[in-house]
């Protein structure tokens, strides 16, 4: 990919990011603000901006969002779906063989 496609993508993250946020804290704030992380006063921020001011943050080079994920619940889960893949595709093997 090359700057202007990847800069597209980064805004394009943003603007769906900032559009989510705004629209879950207006449904069920302390909800939002606890899945997302927010202070409340960034919650406040994004709930008083301007459509410009969003797409002139959306726009910024930097993705404005950030994964929490338990990094032991994540390879836990990964480990899981591995060992049924595995197990599965020894028992196609045996099917197979038979």
């Amino acid at each position: 990919m090359n700057t202007t496609s990847d800069l597209s993508a980064i805004r394009e993250l943003n603007m769906s990011y900032l559009m989510l946020a705004r629209r879950v804290l207006a449904s069920d704030r302390e909800a939002a603000q606890s899945h997302l992380g927010l202070s409340a006063d960034m919650a406040d921020l994004l709930l008083k901006l301007s459509p410009e001011q969003t797409l002139k943050l959306a726009s910024s080079s930097q993705v404005l969002c950030f994964f929490r994920m338990s990094t032991d619940a994540m390879l836990g889960g990964l480990a899981v779906r591995s060992n049924e893949a595995a197990a599965s595709a020894v028992a196609n093997d045996v099917l197979l063989a038979a």
